[in-house]
């Protein structure tokens, strides 16, 4: 059991940042590169200022450099997409090496002529980058028409040891479906960042019930942006804001406004990770033996595996002495 001491002696303190930001210039305004190198100068001042407050691990919102473009169906946009890594991770690189910051990236990408992904990529604190997650699931409804624009991601669910923390990223409509978030914790993340583009309506009422949902049944922290204002032509409707931070019991611990260009910052132990419910895993292996685990790094090879049940909640409990 551990005592009081031990526990604040080796707690895992991380500072985490959120960027949500406002379009400043839009379609007919400039060309598609001025209109991405006017998003990119208008975060420049709050990454420094992440840096400057020693923020550990920074997350944009999707898409960060670009409009929301995929109401409009414009294959324009197409021209938008880029290599990753590529021009914005490369310049990301520099301000991760600088202030020592771990940052997640998410951008259009390009693969090659026609393969288009909705991305992240995640950058670790020396600069190096780690590696990319491809959005899996793509709505096609109510103005979200992405599938015009976005390919399913096909990388899986994975998640990069980064200096800091071990870290996972679902975009936006994943948030929707348990699978990855599930996927992220078996694979062990321990904060899932979740960058989005989304408006009023049934998606703000839903807002902060699945991402907590997904951080209780996990055990994870979720870093959840959304960006804010209404964006011209399109007018899909108003992007809400209210970024936030959520812990592996549910609690949102720091959120933004519905309006303003914010940079959200919230420090957290990520030993509350190991005093939250515990999920308990029953695995049936080929020869018709069943084992328990807990953390998803004891589990089996993927040829060992049959089934794996569904899990049921175990409490631990951090009694000081």
């Amino acid at each position: 059991m551990l005592t009081l001491n031990s526990y604040l002696i080796t707690m895992r303190i991380i500072k985490s940042a959120l960027i949500q930001m406002s379009l400043p210039k839009t379609e007919g305004e400039g060309t598609i590169a001025e209109i991405k190198e006017a998003m990119v100068q208008k975060h420049i001042p709050l990454i420094e200022e992440a840096g400057r407050q020693c923020v550990q691990i920074l997350c944009f919102q999707e898409i960060f450099n670009t409009p929301y473009f995929c109401p409009g169906q414009d294959a324009a946009w197409y021209e938008s997409a880029e290599t990753v890594p590529g021009p914005t991770t490369e310049r990301m690189q520099e301000y991760a090496k600088k202030y020592n910051m771990v940052i997640i990236v998410p951008v259009y990408e390009k693969e090659q002529a026609g393969v288009l992904y909705n991305t992240a990529a995640v950058i670790d604190a020396d600069g190096s980058y780690l590696g990319k997650y491809r959005k899996n699931h793509i709505p096609h409804t109510g103005g979200f028409w992405e599938k015009f624009f976005f390919k399913p991601g096909n990388l899986g669910y994975p998640v990069f040891q980064t200096k800091y923390a071990k870290v996972g990223v679902y975009i936006c409509y994943d948030r929707h479906f348990p699978d990855g978030a599930r996927c992220l914790g078996l694979n062990g993340a321990e904060i899932v960042y979740n960058p989005s583009a989304t408006t009023v309506g049934q998606s703000q009422y839903l807002w902060k019930l699945e991402q907590p949902a997904h951080a209780v049944a996990n055990g994870y922290f979720m870093g959840c942006i959304n960006r804010v204002g209404t964006e011209q032509p399109w007018n899909l409707g108003k992007f809400y804001g209210t970024s936030y931070f959520v812990n592996p019991l549910g609690q949102i611990i720091a959120e933004a406004s519905e309006n303003n260009d914010e940079l959200l910052i919230a420090e957290f132990d990520l030993d509350l990770i190991a005093t939250a419910p515990t999920v308990i895993y029953e695995i049936l292996k080929t020869d018709g033996t069943r084992i328990s685990i807990q953390n998803p790094s004891e589990l089996p090879a993927p040829n060992y595996i049959d089934t794996i049940f569904e899990p049921y909640v175990k409490s631990t409990i951090l009694v000081p002495d």
